[in-house]
């Protein structure tokens, strides 16, 4: 059911983001979107009534600059998605400059919107946050130590915010494997990574949307991660 109060999701420019934006507004949901690049498909949500707003995650500053906007545009939020996301491997030299990014879009932003926005949520009958985090974080990565760590904390904040802000507000994780391919993904990297997983598909965008969309709607799962990976675990 809609809420008049605005969900928000972060970095719903392009692909699961915009997929999860698209789909709660054909039900007719409010929404409030940043996004740090200006595809065209920002203009297509703005055009389809979303309310846009350009944000930059990788630092404090640039993270207190989207607070205090997002402040101005509403004065409740029905839900927090944090889906914004980067995905960076170390290279020589770059290490610290890596992990620093990473620690501030996956783990920085969503604890600092969360810290500024309970109060937003909390005019909301019914209240949400959402961290969209990574099946990967269940066994490591030895090329992506930074992206990996990163989206582990972020379902560590999962846990400490679900007990912090009970029981007004619902704090969950999801924890997606493979999606969605890159176009220019070739036939072999497509064949080894559909392979990884029990069921083998690459099942699109709709199967987090379908997550997200019990998250909102079941009244008695909080401080919980759904594992979203087509049985990796399994194989």
């Amino acid at each position: 059911m809609a809420s008049t109060a605005p969900i928000l999701i972060t970095g719903a420019s392009q692909r699961v983001g915009l997929h999860c934006a698209q789909r709660l507004l054909e039900e007719g949901q409010a929404v409030i979107i940043s996004y740090r690049t200006p595809r065209p498909a920002v203009e297509q949500l703005r055009a389809a009534g979303a309310v846009t707003l350009h944000a930059d995650f990788s630092s404090q500053t640039g993270i207190m600059a989207f607070i205090d906007t997002l402040q101005q545009h509403t004065d409740s939020l029905r839900a927090i998605v944090h889906n914004a996301s980067e995905w960076l491997a170390e290279t020589p030299g770059d290490e610290a400059e890596v992990f620093t990014r990473m620690f501030s879009i996956h783990m920085l932003a969503p604890y600092l919107i969360n810290l500024h926005g309970a109060r937003l949520l909390q005019r909301s009958a019914v209240a949400d946050i959402v961290h969209i985090s990574d099946d990967v974080t269940r066994k490591g990565s030895s090329k992506h130590t930074a992206y990996c760590a990163s989206k582990a904390g972020l379902e560590s904040l999962t846990l400490s915010f679900a007990a912090r802000l009970a029981p007004q507000i619902k704090v969950n994780g999801i924890a997606p494997a493979l999606l969605m391919f890159q176009p220019d993904d070739d036939a072999a990297y497509r064949a080894q990574t559909l392979a990884k997983s029990a069921l083998g598909i690459e099942p699109g965008p709709e199967v987090i949307y379908q997550s997200l969309r019990y998250l909102l709607d079941t009244p008695y799962v909080t401080g919980t991660t759904l594992t979203v990976n087509g049985g990796r675990h399994l194989k």
